[in-house]
């Protein structure tokens, strides 16, 4: 197992980012997301993207770090990322510094994240929060008492949640339908067990 840390050029938190580096075998930068790093004290081990939002000053700050330039316009920094990863057989991504700035970019790096689930778990944080993107069953760590929402981004079935207050048994779900439903359940146990036989969604879990 190959954990990396991608540090985006969102709202980043240094002290998550901090707890975060620790807990990764290998920290990349999508572009601009290498000052996020840097103000947080972090030398990233690569960078990767166009660079075109890469400051002089950040990179003169980090003269051990590999640059890898990527130079195709028709994918984000963050899908360069994510390619890279995969080429390089990391099984597990956090991302941090993902939301924030603009709306666009936040929901696209949601989009964006499913075409990798089959090959790397990736998991979005931020400080006070997780999202998982899911297209199938994963058994997730919670705090018993954390709030939990299910946003469904393609139609789901067989979809299933233990572990929390209001327990789910082999449902089936569109965007749209019934979404009260599914916002502001709660962990009742140190684990949440997602069950889902088809489609994509994310889980929010918070802290």
């Amino acid at each position: 197992m190959s954990k990396a840390l991608l540090i985006c050029n969102g709202e980043n938190d240094p002290a998550l980012l901090k707890q975060l580096a620790q807990e990764a075998d290998f920290i990349l930068a999508a572009d601009a997301g290498a000052g996020a790093a840097v103000r947080a004290g972090l030398r990233p081990d690569a960078v990767i993207g166009d660079l075109d939002s890469l400051s002089p000053r950040t990179r003169k700050q980090l003269p051990r770090t590999a640059f890898i330039r990527v130079a195709r316009q028709d994918n984000t920094d963050f899908e360069k990322a994510l390619d890279w990863l995969v080429s390089q057989r990391f099984t597990h991504c956090i991302v941090a510094g993902s939301t924030g700035k603009r709306l666009d970019f936040t929901l696209g790096n949601f989009l964006s994240a499913r075409p990798y689930l089959q090959k790397m778990e990736i998991c979005f944080r931020g400080k006070g929060w997780s999202v998982w993107p899911l297209t199938q069953s994963r058994r997730l760590a919670a705090q018993p008492g954390a709030r939990l929402s299910l946003l469904p981004l393609s139609a789901c079935r067989g979809l299933t949640l233990r572990g929390v207050k209001y327990p789910v048994q082999n449902r089936s779900w569109r965007p749209g339908q019934n979404t009260g439903l599914w916002l502001s359940n709660q962990a009742t146990a140190r684990h949440v067990q997602v069950q889902l036989a088809s489609g994509f969604l994310l889980v929010y879990l918070e802290d």
